[in-house]
């Protein structure tokens, strides 16, 4: 189980990216099947966002928390959940966005900026990470309780398309990775990719490990958050990219196990798990596989289970669900294999673009596109679309539940769905 937060939870909750467990699983019940903005059936409540991002809205309690940046100001928002108004509006730095840049330095992709890491939350601190570095920890009053800036005290960010990798809080501490284009082809000091550990009540680092895989150029890249699983009294990081699959004790920093020679280029969709099987998807579209994780040191070729080379996605991770995988391509197409041996089930186009994930519930796959059309499809071995749904904005960002409300960040408004007398 890769859980960060107390199972209890579950009703009212998503504190982190892709929510409790990090793997887009909702085991709420009462969640809308139908909305549509042109009526105003289902949409409970919408709200205008200053300016844009792709964070995913992060929920604890009455509190939603939003990253934003408007123009060069980086913001954090919390969010009435009951009405959507804006109960404050904190600045943790200031960054550009830059457009135009040679190799080494970040050159943000037209649908990335500096608000695309989601926050993180564990009903005190809201930890909130920004593309240009800045590490910030607020109280839900909204007061900074530390800051520190990752590119300061570690060396720029090489990244091709902008930092987008979203922290984890494990145990006390603040996890988070970068993964990037060491430059060794061009410079005599490679660029150093890590994982690093701050206390999350103080934020002074706790470890620093380095993450240095022998990928080279774009292949160092990766977009990835990671998964946390308990092994016993043990919490492992579990971390994808740069053409490796390697594992952390979330206490020290140390390397457990890693699995290499996942060739590739730079990973933006991210990995899930059910025990001590990882689904996840080789970068660039490459194949996605099932391994096997778990033991000491580097991992034999034959803990790939299986690779599945059919229209994989570049961007949505994948989601698991009663022994089913369901994959969401940036075209439009998903599909859903069989976890245990691969095989494909059916494959069908619910859209044009997809950037974000799917999440799974009440024995459905919702699918949304970037246009805000969202193709809800009953979980099983055989297609069937049981609605087709959309707002009026674009749609990049992975939605959130929480008390059988679901959220959705477009780049205009941040909308509330389901019933509106809850």
């Amino acid at each position: 189980m890769a859980a960060i937060f107390p199972t209890v939870l579950w009703a009212d909750n998503w504190p982190a990216w892709r929510g409790p467990e990090g793997t887009g699983i909702c085991r709420e019940t009462g969640l809308p099947l139908t909305w549509s903005e042109e009526t105003g059936e289902g949409i409970v409540w919408k709200t205008e966002i200053p300016e844009w991002g792709n964070s995913t809205p992060v929920i604890w309690g009455d509190a939603i928390f939003l990253t934003t940046q408007a123009e060069d100001r980086l913001l954090v928002l919390r969010i009435d959940k009951a009405t959507g108004r804006i109960v404050w509006t904190r600045q943790v730095g200031t960054a550009d966005t830059p457009r135009e840049a040679p190799r080494g330095y970040q050159k943000f992709h037209n649908l990335n900026n500096n608000a695309s890491p989601s926050v993180v939350t564990d009903g005190e601190h809201v930890v909130a990470h920004f593309g240009n570095g800045d590490l910030a920890v607020l109280n839900f009053a909204g007061d900074l309780l530390w800051r520190r800036n990752l590119q300061k005290d570690y060396g720029r960010y090489t990244i091709w398309w902008g930092h987008a990798n979203s922290p984890v809080i494990v145990d006390g501490l603040v996890i988070s990775v970068c993964m990037q284009d060491s430059l060794a082809d061009l410079e005599e000091k490679p660029h150093p990719s890590y994982v690093v550990a701050h206390d999350l009540k103080s934020g002074r680092e706790v470890w620093y490990t380095p993450r240095m895989t022998g990928a080279e150029k774009e292949s160092c890249d990766a977009y990835t958050t990671p998964l946390v699983r308990r092994v016993g009294n043990r919490a492992e990081i579990i971390v994808m990219g740069a053409e490796w699959l390697d594992g952390y004790d979330a206490q020290t920093g140390q390397r457990l196990w890693y699995l290499p020679g996942l060739k590739g280029n730079r990973t933006i969709t991210g990995p899930t798990i059910v025990g001590d099987i990882v689904y996840a998807t080789i970068g660039m579209r490459g194949a996605t596989f099932a391994a096997r994780i778990g033991g000491t040191g580097e991992l034999p070729a034959d803990r790939i289970l299986w690779r599945y080379e059919g229209n994989n996605p570049d961007s949505p991770s994948p989601v698991y669900y009663e022994g089913l995988l369901y994959l969401a391509a940036d075209n439009g197409v998903v599909q859903c294999l069989d976890a245990r041996t691969g095989e494909l089930k059916w494959r069908e186009r619910v859209g044009r673009d997809i950037k974000a994930s799917p999440i799974a519930a009440e024995g459905r796959i919702y699918f949304l596109d970037t246009a805000g059309q969202c193709t809800v499809v009953r979980a099983g071995e055989k297609y069937e679309v049981l609605a087709i749904n959309r707002v009026n904005d674009r749609t990049i960002a992975s939605p959130a539940v929480s008390d059988g409300q679901i959220f959705i960040r477009g780049r205009k408004y941040l909308y509330c769905l389901g019933q509106k007398n809850q």
